[in-house]
């Protein structure tokens, strides 16, 4: 039987993390570039849509024609030019703006990432239907779908680096030259 995932936050109110809404205002105001976007969206939590998909139908008791079993599927968009795109939003407004009936599955970006990759789409779209959209792909979908996996050592041109706060430096009162 399936596992449900356990939500990263029980708490999430479903609202857009702030970084990542100023990130995709100033990004629409041609203000902030990919990088900005990225960066904002590197931490954050995303929701993936899971929708019911009808499996079987029987007839029912008055002869009217009414569903037997159901699965929960994650849809996918396909491009004009024939590519997948795996959804994912910044916000369950931003969700419900495309599909009322869609269910929202937390996941931070590096995970929605990894699981795009997994399923050979080419890209992740993010807030397909507004209020900003934002695009994943190419060796940048692929070089966070490594950081996730652990597999970052496998891509060639590619370069990720660790970034940490720096230590508080020690300050030592006779390495001072006194004022003249």
């Amino acid at each position: 039987m399936p596992s449900i995932p356990q939500p990263l936050n029980p708490h999430d109110d479903g609202r857009a993390a702030p970084a990542v809404a100023a990130a995709l205002a100033a990004f629409e105001a041609g203000t902030a570039g990919d990088a900005e976007v990225l960066a904002a969206l590197s931490g954050a939590r995303l929701l993936v849509p899971v929708v019911a998909l009808l499996t079987e139908t029987e007839i029912g008791a008055h002869g009217l024609r009414q569903e037997k079993e159901s699965e929960m599927a994650l849809p996918k968009l396909v491009g004009q030019d024939g590519r997948h795109a795996v959804l994912a939003f910044t916000s369950a407004g931003a969700l419900a703006r495309w599909r009322q009936d869609a269910r929202p599955i937390q996941a931070t970006t590096l995970q929605v990432c990894r699981a795009a990759v997994q399923e050979q789409a080419a890209a992740v779209v993010v807030d397909v239907a507004g209020p900003v959209q934002f695009v994943i792909e190419g060796d940048v979908l692929a070089a966070l779908a490594a950081v996730e996996s652990g597999t970052v050592g496998g891509l060639s041109g590619v370069t990720v680096a660790r970034v940490e706060p720096a230590r508080r430096r020690r300050r030592f009162p006779w390495g001072r030259k006194p004022a003249r």
